[in-house]
Formats: C-alpha cells, structure tokens, sequence
C-alpha cells in the first residue's frame, strides 16, 4: 500500500486525461467540485478525500479499460481534476506546519 504522496506521484493516465485535468486544476472549487464528486455534505481533510478520490477514480479506470459504457470521460477528467487540486491543498497545508 502507497502513501499518498506515492499515490499522486505515480499516479499515470493517457496523456489527453492528464493534460485535459491539468488545464482544469487551477478552476478547481473544493466546496462546489469535491461536495459533487463525493455526495457529501460536510467535507472531510484532504488526505481523506484523496483517498475517496482515489478509490472513485481506480473504478473510473477500470471503466475505462474495459471500454464499458458506463464510463464518462469528463467524469473521469473531473476525479483528476479533484485529485490534483487536493494533492496541491494537502501539500499547502503541510508547508504551513512546516
């Protein structure tokens, strides 16, 4: 089992998914986007939320492996998005303590 930050860094996805989530990460809105992704009313901390997000994004990726029609590829752009933005919020928060 990886920590999260080996998570987020080996974290690898087709180049157009990638470049697409990096265009998005800096519109990203923890209280509008996460509280979406996760159907939850009280938000948890960021290295929760990763983990969540990690979980939703590997079944969007098997999804996508097994071209199964359920897969939605701006869903799946979404989950990185989210996934970007909370590695950057969590790496804030731990130079803060620093």
């Amino acid at each position: 089992m990886f920590d999260i930050h080996t998570r987020l860094a080996t974290l690898k996805r087709p180049q157009l998914l990638a470049r697409a989530a990096r265009f998005g990460v800096d519109d990203y809105r923890r209280n509008v986007h996460l509280r979406r992704l996760l159907d939850c009313d009280d938000l948890p901390r960021h290295a929760q939320a990763l983990m969540q997000l990690f979980d939703i994004e590997n079944e969007m990726n098997d999804a996508r492996l097994a071209k199964s029609g359920n897969y939605s590829p701006a869903r799946h752009v979404e989950l990185l998005i989210a996934i970007a933005g909370e590695g950057r919020l969590l790496q804030m928060t731990a130079l803060r303590l620093t």
